[in-house]
């Protein structure tokens, strides 16, 4: 029944993300990190994402700049949350599946080799996000730039880690303690998309403290 349960959740969230990209095709954002943050949030948050983006993300000619000056609130905490978080799920699954190919393990444990690769990446890929989502927005040069994206998204991305760590950490050692599921099983998925979907929830208050102290900026 998980199995089943597994390929339904993927076999929503792949034609959600890839709804969104379709759609993005003929009404691109303005912003174009966001063409790829979208549908990569739609990977696992599935159908709740394809709503996000129809109600508030999807770039039309109607889209006013006349909330600009009004201080940051949950709604833009969620938003900017979507690009560490973009970030973070496009490295974990990098990460994952080169652990699972490579057979590496860390203190002996496959879980903690993940958790090694899996900050790195997500860092790596989490601080590109946030520079293409800064750059447009300042008059930075390229290196201030790079330097405002890591101070921005560190921490966001810590906190991301966290909640997916914790989450990673039940499914492997209480929910399948023996065997292990692996990157080769559709409820492996199913359950990094609910990791994901922790993530996401432990990184949004420090986004919104992150945007009302100026660290980042928000996306009206």
């Amino acid at each position: 029944m998980l199995t089943i349960c597994a390929w339904i959740s993927l076999a929503i969230a792949l034609p959600s993300a890839a709804i969104i990209a379709a759609d993005e095709f003929r009404h691109p954002q303005k912003m174009t990190v966001m063409n790829f943050v979208w549908p990569i949030t739609a990977l696992y948050f599935s159908i709740l994402a394809l709503w996000a983006y129809f109600q508030y993300g999807r770039a039309t000619p109607n889209r006013s700049h006349q909330e600009q000056n009004r201080a940051p609130d949950w709604g833009d905490a969620a938003l900017s949350d979507t690009h560490c978080g973009a970030g973070c799920a496009l490295g974990d699954v990098i990460a994952e599946f080169a652990v699972f190919a490579f057979s590496l393990k860390l203190f002996g444990s496959a879980l903690y080799a993940s958790y090694l690769a899996d900050l790195i990446a997500a860092w790596l890929f989490g601080i590109v996000f946030q520079y293409f989502s800064l750059k447009p927005m300042t008059d930075l040069s390229r290196g201030q730039a790079i330097g405002a994206a890591i101070k921005a998204d560190t921490v966001s991305i810590l906190t991301f880690q966290i909640g997916m760590y914790l989450w990673m950490a039940l499914v492997y050692f209480v929910l399948f303690p023996r065997p292990h599921i692996e990157p080769n099983h559709a409820v492996y998925w199913f359950m990094m998309q609910l990791a994901m979907i922790c993530g996401y929830v432990t990184a949004l208050p420090i986004n919104l403290r992150l945007l009302r102290k100026g660290i980042k900026h928000p996306m009206h």
